[in-house]
């Protein structure tokens, strides 16, 4: 069996420990690693349509597989490849934490950027494809999505009533899982913020289930928010 195709483009001078390529090769390999980060960009966005995506996030993984691919093109040495990775390691996205689905993205460009920069062009573009494949795929069948939402339910009592054990019998009812995090006062003490964190199933029905609390905690303020994952680790790293 023939594995040309298979092989890297660049040489490796072993007297020297050196890597041997013309700029007709440089050029092909960068034009293949911003070609696969293109692709790696429009799978990002295809499987963050209904969520929303940053156009920043988008242009990065454009960039990202060129950037790395151009950097172990220059690097001679073993000792040179594991510096990059070293830095590589040591870096850190001082941003608001994302969708862990994001950071995945990131390490497919860098991964693709490697494989480019080793020369190794018909090796990147199979792995782009399947990756690729396996990430849209998993995407149309929604797949691991839960059955219920986690979100905040924030309810505000007045004084004179008493919450404790109030509100059970709904949240028993319309939600599969649920707990008091916190109770607050508000408005110098004339009111209660009861804060509850409540896992509500996909298929209910949201306004009857505010609508029978409205009647118990006297049609006061009630706020019902998404629980992101971005909050979550928001509130452990706090």
């Amino acid at each position: 069996m023939n594995n040309t195709l298979f092989d890297s483009v660049i040489s490796y001078d072993s007297l020297t420990q050196s890597t041997n390529f013309s700029m007709a090769t440089f050029l092909g390999c960068m034009l293949c690693a911003l070609v696969i980060g293109f692709g790696i960009s429009m799978i990002y966005m295809l499987t963050r349509k209904k969520e929303g995506y940053a156009q920043s996030y988008a242009l990065t993984l454009i960039m990202l597989p060129p950037i790395v691919c151009v950097l172990l093109l220059l690097i001679d040495t073993v000792a040179g490849g594991l510096a990059i990775a070293g830095v590589f390691t040591l870096t850190r996205f001082r941003s608001v934490a994302g969708d862990p689905k994001d950071i995945c993205f990131v390490f497919m460009a860098m991964a693709c950027g490697v494989i480019f920069g080793k020369g190794y062009i018909t090796i990147g573009i199979i792995f782009f494809i399947i990756m690729a494949a396996v990430l849209y795929t998993l995407n149309l069948l929604n797949y691991a999505a839960p059955k219920a939402n986690d979100m905040t339910l924030k309810i505000s009592v007045p004084e004179n009533l008493n919450y404790e054990h109030l509100f059970d019998a709904v949240l028993d009812k319309y939600t599969t899982s649920w707990r008091l995090r916190r109770v607050k006062t508000t408005n110098f003490g004339s009111m209660f913020d009861c804060i509850y964190s409540i896992q509500l199933p996909m298929n209910v029905d949201q306004k009857k289930f505010l609508d029978e609390l409205r009647t118990l905690n006297g049609n006061m303020t009630i706020t019902l928010t998404l629980f992101r994952y971005e909050d979550r680790l928001y509130e452990v790293n706090k």
